[in-house]
C-alpha cells in the first residue's frame, strides 16, 4: 500500500513538466513540440513514477495504468492520422484550394478576422465538433488570410475560438454530453445555461478582431497579390462544384452523428477519387512527373502518396505551394507521439495519487460562491495541463465540486456550465492536450501562436468567475426563480 506523499513532493513531476517544457522552448521555439516536448512529458512521467515507487507503489501497478491511459488514445490517434489523410488528399483534390479559391473572393480583409471566428462558429454549431470545423473551414481560412498578408496566428485564434464556440454548445458535440451527463443535468437545460457565458465571449472577442482587422487588414491586404492566387489557382485546378464534395459529405456525416474516425477517413478517401476524377493533371505532375508510369499506376500512387505522406506543389508560386503542401499520417506522427507522452505523464500522476494531492488545497480554500466557481476553473485548467485530456478536465472537476455545489445551495448547471467554461474552452490552449495539439497541427499554427489571440476561449473562464463572484447568472438548487437570477456571491 502506498504511503501518503508530502505536499511538496507531490509537486516535483509538475515542476520538472513546467522546467523542462520551459527549456524546450526556450531552446527549440516553435520545433519543441517535434520531439523535445515529448521527451519533457514522458521526464515528467518519470519523476511522478519515481515518486510513487519511493512511496510504495509497485512497477506492475504504474505500468497498468500507463497502459490502460494510452489505450484510451488510439481513437484519437486513428482521428489524427485520418485527419492528416484528409488534408494530403484535400490539397491535391482542390478541395482546399478551392474553399481558399471563393474564401479569398468572399470575405474582406477588412472584416476577415471576425468574419473567421463567426464562420467557425457557424459550422460548429451545427455539427458539433471543433476538430472537424479546424481542420476543414478553418484550415482553409488560415490560408487564405496567409495569402491576403494577413496574421495566420491571429486567424488561428479566431478559427479555434469560433470552433471552440459551437463544440461548447451544439447538443451534438460529445463533451456538451459528456458534461451533462457527469454532473446529472439534463442536456437542453446546460446549452441554455452556457449561453449566458459563452455567447458574451464570441461578442468581445468579435469586436477585438474587429478592431485587429480594421488596424491591420485594411492597411496590408495585397489587393494584386490576392487577385493573382485567385488567377493561379483557377489555372491550375478544375474548381467546379465536384471538388466541394468532400466537404459537403464530411459536413452532412457530421450533422448524422457518424463517428469521426470513418467520416473523416471516408473524406479522405473522397477526396482522392475527386483528384483522380479532376485533376488528373496535378496528380500526375506530383507522383509521376517524368511519366514513367501507365496512367493508372501514377494516379493510385499520386492518391496514396498524398494519405501517407502529403501532397507536394509544384505550381511555381513559392508562398502558394508552400501553404498547398501538407497533408499525409506522416505529418501526424509528432502528434501523435505528443498525446502518448502526456497519456503517460497523466496516468503516472493519477496512479500515484499526485494529481488529487494537488487538488486538495483547493477545496480546503474554499469560502464562498465565487471561491468555488475560481476553483473549479482552477482546477479544470489544471486537469488540461496535467492530464493533458479534455475529458479529464471536464470529469474530475465535475465530480469532485458536486457535493460543494449541492451544499451551498446552487444547482448542478452550475458547476456542468463552468466546467465547459474552463475544461472545453481552455484544451485547445495547451500545447500537449489532445486538443492543442491537433489544433496545431491541423492549422499548421503552433498553440503557443495562437493562443494570445484565442480570445472566445480565454475569456470564457474569466467571465465564468466574474460571474461567480458577482452572481450573475447563477441558478438556485429547487427554487422556482427564472434561470439567471443572482445568488449571493
Amino acid at each position: 500500500m502506498m504511503k501518503p506523499v508530502p505536499f511538496a513532493v507531490a509537486l516535483i513531476p509538475a515542476l520538472v513538466l513546467i522546467g523542462l517544457m520551459g527549456c524546450a522552448v526556450w531552446l527549440f521555439g516553435d520545433a519543441s513540440a517535434a520531439g523535445p516536448a515529448q521527451i519533457a512529458l514522458l521526464a515528467a512521467a518519470g519523476a511522478a513514477n519515481i515518486v510513487g515507487l519511493s512511496y510504495g507503489m509497485k512497477w506492475g501497478e504504474l505500468e497498468e495504468a500507463v497502459i490502460h491511459s494510452v489505450s484510451r488514445a488510439i481513437p484519437a490517434s486513428l482521428i489524427l492520422l485520418a485527419v492528416g489523410a484528409l488534408i494530403g488528399t484535400w490539397m491535391m483534390s482542390g478541395t482546399a484550394p478551392a474553399m481558399i479559391y471563393y474564401g479569398l473572393g468572399l470575405i474582406s480583409p477588412q472584416w476577415f478576422y471576425p468574419a473567421a471566428a463567426i464562420i467557425c462558429a457557424c459550422v460548429s454549431v451545427s455539427i458539433g465538433s471543433s476538430w472537424t470545423t479546424a481542420g476543414t473551414v478553418g484550415l482553409a481560412l488560415v490560408g487564405a488570410a496567409t495569402i491576403m498578408g494577413l496574421s495566420p496566428a491571429v486567424t488561428a485564434g479566431a478559427v479555434v475560438g469560433g470552433s471552440y464556440f459551437g463544440d461548447k454548445l451544439s447538443p451534438l458535440s460529445d463533451s456538451t454530453n459528456l458534461a451533462s451527463a457527469v454532473v446529472g443535468v439534463n442536456l437542453f437545460d446546460h446549452v441554455r445555461h452556457m449561453l449566458t457565458t459563452t455567447i458574451p465571449s464570441l461578442v468581445i472577442a468579435t469586436l477585438i478582431f474587429a478592431g485587429f482587422s480594421l488596424a491591420q487588414g485594411g492597411a496590408a491586404a495585397p489587393v494584386e497579390a490576392i487577385a493573382e492566387t485567385r488567377e493561379t489557382l483557377k489555372a491550375a485546378y478544375d474548381l467546379g462544384p465536384l471538388t466541394m464534395a468532400p466537404l459537403v459529405v464530411v459536413f452532412v456525416l457530421a450533422i448524422r452523428k457518424f463517428p469521426p474516425y470513418p467520416t473523416i477517413a471516408f473524406g479522405a478517401l473522397l477526396g482522392g477519387l475527386v483528384a483522380v476524377i479532376r485533376q488528373p493533371e496535378i496528380v500526375r505532375a506530383f507522383a509521376d512527373p517524368a511519366h514513367d508510369l501507365p496512367l493508372a499506376a501514377a494516379m493510385l500512387k499520386g492518391v496514396w502518396q498524398a494519405l501517407s505522406t502529403g501532397f507536394q506543389s509544384n505550381l511555381g508560386d513559392a508562398e502558394l505551394d508552400r501553404l498547398l503542401t501538407r497533408g499525409g499520417m506522416a505529418s501526424m506522427l509528432s502528434i501523435i507521439w505528443m498525446v502518448i507522452a502526456a497519456l503517460s505523464f497523466a496516468a503516472s500522476m493519477e496512479a500515484t495519487g499526485l494529481l488529487e494531492k494537488l487538488t486538495a488545497p483547493l477545496i480546503d480554500r474554499i469560502r464562498g460562491v465565487g471561491s468555488l466557481v475560481m476553483a473549479t476553473v482552477f482546477s479544470a485548467i489544471a486537469m488540461n495541463i496535467f492530464s493533458a485530456t479534455q475529458y479529464m478536465a471536464i470529469i474530475i472537476p465535475g465530480r469532485m465540486y458536486l457535493k460543494e455545489y449541492k451544499k451551498r445551495g446552487l444547482a448542478p448547471v452550475n458547476l456542468s456550465r463552468t466546467v465547459e467554461d474552463a475544461g472545453t474552452m481552455t484544451s485547445a490552449l495547451v500545447p500537449w492536450t489532445t486538443c492543442g495539439v491537433f489544433m496545431a497541427g491541423a492549422l499548421g499554427v503552433p498553440t503557443l501562436d495562437y493562443l494570445p489571440f484565442a480570445f472566445v476561449n480565454l475569456l470564457n473562464p474569466i467571465l465564468a468567475i466574474l460571474y461567480g463572484f458577482f452572481g450573475i447568472a447563477l441558478v438556485r438548487k429547487k427554487k422556482a426563480a427564472p434561470e439567471g437570477a443572482a445568488v449571493p456571491a
